[in-house]
């Protein structure tokens, strides 16, 4: 889209959510609108207010805006990075897409991945992908969340900068806990209400869990008990992987229209094709692709727009090794000294035993080598090949040094550069495979800053895990929900799928050719690990998938690439349309 002018054209995706306040204010400043769309919107805010106008942005978005006159493009991610911007870049062309397969069509762009950063994703669920501006594709960067870039386009140089971070914010007082959480209720509210702008129906996803229902009956307390409202769950039934009884408390304490899905091991082997062609990048677990399953049945149903409860683990501490965090930063405090009693009897895996700590600190070399004597464990460094694991253990990166301390430096960690940044990128090519929007409440910049100024006991104190949103949504949550203190991923059950027909096909892999070609597998270790699983042993279908995954990656997404026809960035347009 151009401005009326002409001078400045944006390529744009995503949602910009107070557009409509925006444009009073822009309106006010002399701007007038010849649509009602978000788009136009960014096109006024950056001709009054040039690249201050990023700050003003609340919503999920990547675009280029490029000014025809001063011959300079901007490109954007928001603050926590729900949209992706990938790009290549050199002194002879800039290309951007949203997509790896985009760029890795054109012959100017080396298609082979980085094994390294592939087996540190695997390694850890989240670092080595999304947590740096290098991609696992050699000519390919991102920008990460909150990052803008400028290119003077008859110099082709390059500047990144971040138009936003979250730091710590002093404070004249502390406010009480009941007021906090008062605001904290008001501040989601205003986020759900943002979010529910929409010219097409929107509905949710239900998990069960604290923030899918939170979402839900905020929603329907803004849209009124009269307009239909359609919710969207994944069902395990008859495992301890199912959250149904949650999600029904909440879908008729809400009033609203419930849709299942019903992801199996078997529709995950028939729709494997697809789910990584569309996903571009090895998935940390089945839990992705249940997730696909609710997207889909979204679209079967007719319902465009979801919202969804992504990022409330991470910005409040929803997980259950966040105790640990906390408990060093409460160290000294008078009413600490019961916590970690009351924490172990609520949270019997929250803190690590004396046994976890030994085997933390045992060298990986050792543990490695005494995996492979004894035949056990689950670490997936163990299923390597020495030098591979090795290069795994060297190449983890460590936190990188911020403003926050204790409690907090973990959680901007994870919001920021590690599971949340890796988690929205399933959701985005997930809901997108679909042609589904998904909008995350969450995500808003006005709630981390606010979380973030916050005591630690506001969030993990009186032995619970997001304590201030249990209390912000007291009285309209369903108290089976608000007082439920396990923690469940929406996660499937890995070792029932890792015991049928998964096992049956990553037991192929082992004798096949390509598979073992990577060289860096510990063939001998996996084929014990198949044994174990054959012989009813637990735990061990989470491990099993990172290989599988792996190998699914390379079949489904990496050879369709590399044997396609390639275009030239230069024979595709004119020197012209290039420039």
């Amino acid at each position: 889209m151009s401005d009326a002018s002409g001078r400045f054209v944006i390529c744009y995706n995503g949602e910009i959510y107070n557009y409509v306040e925006l444009a009073s204010r822009l309106r006010a400043q002399g701007a007038s609108f010849r649509s009602q769309s978000d788009t136009e919107v960014i096109l006024e805010a950056y001709r009054l207010w040039g690249d201050e106008a990023l700050r003003e942005l609340n919503g999920m978005f990547a675009f280029a805006l490029y000014d025809r006159e001063r011959r300079r493009l901007i490109c954007a991610r928001d603050r926590f990075g729900e949209k992706p911007f990938l790009f290549a870049l050199t002194g002879d062309y800039f290309a951007f897409a949203s997509e790896y397969k985009a760029l890795l069509s054109l012959k100017e762009i080396d298609d082979v991945p980085d094994t390294a950063a592939v087996l540190r994703f695997l390694g850890s669920g989240s670092a080595g992908i999304d947590d740096r501006s290098q991609t696992v594709f050699r000519g390919i960067q991102q920008l990460l969340p909150g990052e803008m870039l400028s290119l003077d386009l008859d110099t082709m140089t390059a500047r990144t900068d971040r138009y936003w971070t979250l730091e710590p914010k002093p404070t004249a007082a502390v406010p009480r806990f009941n007021d906090a959480a008062r605001e904290f209720r008001e501040l989601l509210q205003d986020s759900v209400r943002l979010r529910l702008r929409s010219d097409v129906p929107v509905g949710s996803c239900l998990s069960g869990g604290l923030d899918s229902s939170s979402i839900v009956m905020l929603a329907r307390q803004i849209v009124g008990s009269e307009v239909p409202y359609h919710v969207f769950t994944g069902r395990f039934p008859g495992t301890p992987a199912d959250e149904g009884p949650y999600a029904d408390a909440v879908t008729h304490a809400a009033g609203a229209t419930p849709h299942l899905a019903f992801p199996t091991a078997e529709g995950l082997l028939a729709d494997l094709p697809q789910f990584m062609w569309h996903n571009e990048l090895p998935v940390g677990s089945g839990s992705q692709y249940a997730q696909w399953s609710v997207f889909k049945s979204a679209r079967e149903a007719g319902v465009t727009v979801l919202l969804d409860g992504q990022g409330g683990d991470e910005l409040l501490g929803g997980y259950e090794q966040y105790f640990e965090a906390y408990c060093r930063e409460r160290t000294g405090a008078a009413e600490a000294r019961g916590e970690r009693a009351g924490i172990r009897a609520r949270y019997p895996k929250a803190l690590p035993t004396p046994s976890m700590a030994f085997k933390r600190a045992l060298p990986g070399a050792w543990r490695w080598r005494l995996a492979g004597w004894l035949k056990t464990g689950s670490d997936f460094s163990f299923g390597l090949e020495p030098e591979a694991a090795a290069l795994l253990r060297r190449d983890m990166p460590a936190p990188r040094p911020g403003a926050f301390t204790g409690l907090k430096a973990q959680l901007f960690e994870e919001s920021f550069h590690t599971t949340l940044p890796t988690l929205l990128r399933y959701g985005d090519r997930n809901s997108m495979a679909h042609s589904r929007e998904v909008r995350l409440p969450f995500c808003d910049h006005r709630l981390a800053e606010f979380v973030f100024s916050l005591p630690a006991e506001f969030l993990m104190g009186d032995i619970q895990t997001k304590r201030i949103l249990r209390a912000a949504m007291q009285g309209l949550l369903p108290e089976t929900v608000s007082r439920r203190w396990n923690k469940h991923g929406f996660v499937p059950p890995h070792d029932l799928w890792f015991r049928g027909p998964l096992l049956d096909a990553f037991e192929a892999l082992l004798a096949d050719g390509d598979f073992l070609a990577w060289g860096v597998w510990n063939v001998a270790w996996w084929r014990q690990v198949v044994e174990r699983a054959r012989g009813g042993a637990s735990g061990l279908g989470t491990v099993l998938w990172k290989p599988f995954i792996a190998e699914m990656w390379r079949r489904h997404f990496l050879q369709p690439l590399q044997q396609a026809e390639k275009v030239s960035l230069f024979a595709a347009a004119p020197v012209a349309a290039r420039a």
